[in-house]
């Protein structure tokens, strides 16, 4: 793989002899590294794990995850492991107890987002912004497959968001960026590069940062990162948060062995010190004493999106959900019922209120006259009643159903939520002599299945 000579003077610059190193590092294979979803997948191997994310592991061998039933149930992420620090970022500086309200600023596809819900408090809100509306569909996809009630996505360009001023107390901006640390998982990348694409992305961080600073609430945390390598995009936008004389910098703690490097502001991961690719993160705090968000729910506390759900659909509903006493549920303009954590209530309809394209709550399906159809959401959620009925599939069976093929079995007429090893993978309906598959299109296995 051959390097532009910006790139190559840049790298050489920061590390000196060891670019020999770093480059020969980039000359391998990138390590392949997996996360679980402890709510899902609590009993994950022990061994080859990540060292700064308790969760997540070492694989041998990229496997075909597409092929694997766990992988569409959510079991686990497969991410890369430099870009986990942020979870041992972010309990270094908040504290995980305390309900917080969480903003992923550029959140598809949605493995930040995912590792910021299993560190969260149960009564944390998340939300998931995307700004681009086409990488909207998989964030929602991988949040629905994650299963967690308290994670919500949206799809606004940040500036869009200044009436939520205050209103986080912590805000991820994982910026689009020249993707130097991904060279080598994506080696067209080196072909796309140049230094005015260096200055556009730093041009377009800046500019997100500006709308995400406000955002935060007085003392509230900013974690900003890159998958990148030069000062442009790391030092020079980590200079403008301080500069604007409302944020410190956070100054985080690493053992020596995980051998991240210190820069004068952030920290950087270079492939040749660290199992994992090039990742660039800073923190800081906000010191500026603003005011705090305030809402007059008493002037615009009903929801602008939904209504509460009719009380002859309650029943049907709560038995759906583990713990229905834990939600509220309403309905939308289109017939969909969704379920909003109690506890978060207030909170979503400020959302509701001051955001035009959102997705709020769990999804829980819709009626057609007096029956309710689940959606396929619900059959992922970690909120699923334990009593409903199931149908417990092999490997080869799940697969089956997950090219949305329909399935020879003798079944109770009815609902069913799919399982594979315990977990949801979508719903049928028992018919008597067979079964009807629910699984949406677009979330079928369009590769060949071999034999």
């Amino acid at each position: 793989m051959q390097f532009p000579q910006p790139f190559i003077q840049e790298l050489k610059a920061q590390l000196g002899d060891e670019y020999a190193d770093f480059e020969a590092a980039l000359q391998q294979s990138p390590p392949v590294s997996i996360r679980y979803n402890s709510a899902k997948f609590p009993d994950f191997p022990t061994e080859d794990t990540v060292k700064w994310c308790s969760e997540a592991r070492y694989l041998a061998a990229r496997p075909v995850f597409t092929l694997d039933p766990l992988f569409h149930a959510g079991a686990y992420y497969v991410q890369e492991a430099s870009s986990m620090l942020i979870g041992e970022a972010l309990a270094q500086t908040v504290d995980l107890s305390e309900p917080l309200r969480v903003l992923d600023l550029c959140a598809a596809p949605g493995g930040k987002t995912t590792l910021l819900a299993s560190k969260l408090s149960s009564d944390s809100l998340l939300l998931a912004n995307e700004v681009i509306r086409s990488r909207v569909m998989i964030l929602k996809e991988n949040v629905q497959k994650w299963g967690f009630s308290n994670v919500h996505v949206s799809n606004h360009d940040p500036e869009d968001l200044g009436k939520l001023e205050g209103f986080f107390d912590v805000i991820l901006v994982d910026a689009p960026c020249s993707g130097e640390g991904l060279f080598r998982k994506d080696p067209a990348a080196v072909d796309e590069w140049s230094m005015e694409n260096v200055q556009i992305c730093a041009g377009r961080q800046k500019r997100i940062l500006s709308a995400a600073m406000p955002l935060l609430s007085a003392g509230g945390v900013l974690i900003y990162c890159t998958c990148t390598y030069n000062d442009a995009e790391n030092q020079d936008s980590s200079a403008f948060v301080v500069d604007t004389h409302q944020f410190e910098e956070v100054k985080l703690q690493w053992p020596a062995d995980w051998g991240i490097v210190a820069k004068k502001m952030g920290y950087q991961c270079y492939p040749h010190k660290v199992r994992g690719e090039g990742f660039f993160l800073a923190v800081f705090r906000k010191t500026a004493q603003l005011d705090s968000f305030y809402y007059n729910m008493e002037k615009g506390g009903r929801p602008r999106s939904f209504k509460p759900l009719h009380k002859k659909q309650l029943n049907e509903i709560s038995r759906w959900l583990q713990e229905p006493d834990e939600f509220s549920f309403y309905e939308k303009p289109n017939g969909e019922v969704i379920a909003l954590l109690e506890n978060q209530k207030n909170d979503l309809i400020v959302l509701d209120n001051l955001l035009f394209a959102k997705g709020l709550g769990l999804e829980m399906g819709s009626f057609k006259g007096t029956d309710f159809i689940p959606s396929h959401a619900l059959a992922l959620s970690t909120a699923l009643s334990a009593q409903l009925p199931r149908l417990e599939l092999s490997e080869g069976e799940a697969l089956q159903f997950l090219k949305k093929e329909n399935l020879l079995f003798d079944a109770p007429k009815g609902w069913l939520l799919v399982t594979h090893r315990g977990l949801g993978l979508g719903w049928v309906k028992g018919l008597g002599n067979r079964i009807n598959n629910y699984l949406p299109k677009d979330w079928r296995i369009r590769m060949e299945i071999p034999e």
